[in-house]
């Protein structure tokens, strides 16, 4: 399986942690000039360069925008996959951007829906499991291609912007986890991908980690069952007590409510839903502190 290790991530712990309180004590006047020039350095800019970040992203997309990539291309896109080297997906997915396929286009109607397309072709045994394997580990080449271009307004992570992604123990395919993550880290995001084997390596995460969000994929209602439990103990185990916990996955695009019922805050169908959940969290946690 073309797995991949972890993201970009920063030091253990939290970082909102200050230097202590040794020192002269502040006068009220000291102490409130301080807690704003923190409020304005730690929340205000960081939204300033994130809305003009995410405008200068929006006019490029606008300016460049072309026809959208639809369910043949999709199909298209999977056949070469199973049939082809990775270098005729690649060469294919630059036709289409020569046509004006902005990149978030081909991410969200293309390589997202290509991997569920290869997932559904396994589960009508249309393809066994190599074969599918081997189409994931070339979407995953395919994005990795990208990445670059993705990333190239990226200055690293805004505030206390950090979130844990991981599959729910036992999930093999990962391929939507690998995409979001690459829109929240373009959005200012300190990203942490985890791959654990078990519940109980996530847990040690959380623990000795602070994070504002955790986003959890779910790859099938068999494994709904399991979803609850991690939900509470990743509660339980965090060092922010608030921490927002989102979860997707196909069987949350078809039955978003479900999240709500498994414990979750709130689900998002792709990344660019994923950014919109998490920057709401980190409001919410910024207004209760």
């Amino acid at each position: 399986m073309c797995m991949g290790d972890y993201s970009e991530h920063g030091a253990g712990g939290d970082p909102r942690d200050g230097e202590g309180t040794s020192g002269p004590r502040l006068s009220d006047s000291e102490a409130g000039m301080e807690r704003l020039v923190r409020t304005i350095e730690g929340e205000i800019v960081p939204r300033l360069v994130l809305t003009r970040r995410t405008k200068r992203i929006g006019d490029a997309d606008k300016g460049a925008a072309g026809r959208e990539p639809d369910a043949s291309d999709v199909k298209e896109l999977v056949r070469l996959l199973l049939a082809h080297d990775v270098s005729v997906a690649s060469a294919y997915i630059e036709t289409l951007r020569h046509r004006g396929t902005t990149l978030e286009m081909v991410c969200l109607r293309l390589l997202a829906p290509a991997a569920r397309e290869l997932g559904l072709l396994w589960e009508q045994d249309e393809c066994d499991f190599m074969q599918v394997t081997i189409g994931l580990c070339r979407l995953h080449h395919l994005l990795r291609e990208l990445s670059p271009e993705f990333h190239s307004e990226y200055t690293g992570p805004l505030g206390d912007r950090r979130i844990l992604l991981a599959p729910i123990p036992g999930e093999q395919h990962t391929f939507g986890l690998t995409l979001v993550a690459q829109f929240l880290r373009r959005a200012g995001w300190d990203v942490w991908h985890e791959f654990s084997t078990s519940s109980a390596e996530l847990l040690e995460i959380m623990r000795h980690n602070w994070f504002s969000v955790v986003g959890l994929s779910v790859g099938s209602d068999a494994r709904l069952e399991d979803v609850s439990d991690v939900i509470c103990s990743i509660r339980q185990a965090s060092r922010n007590r608030a921490v927002g916990v989102l979860i997707g996955g196909p069987v949350l695009v078809a039955n978003p409510e479900l999240a709500t019922l498994v414990g979750a805050d709130a689900t998002a169908i792709d990344g660019q839903q994923a950014v919109i959940r998490a920057e709401q969290f980190c409001s919410q946690l910024t207004a209760t502190n």
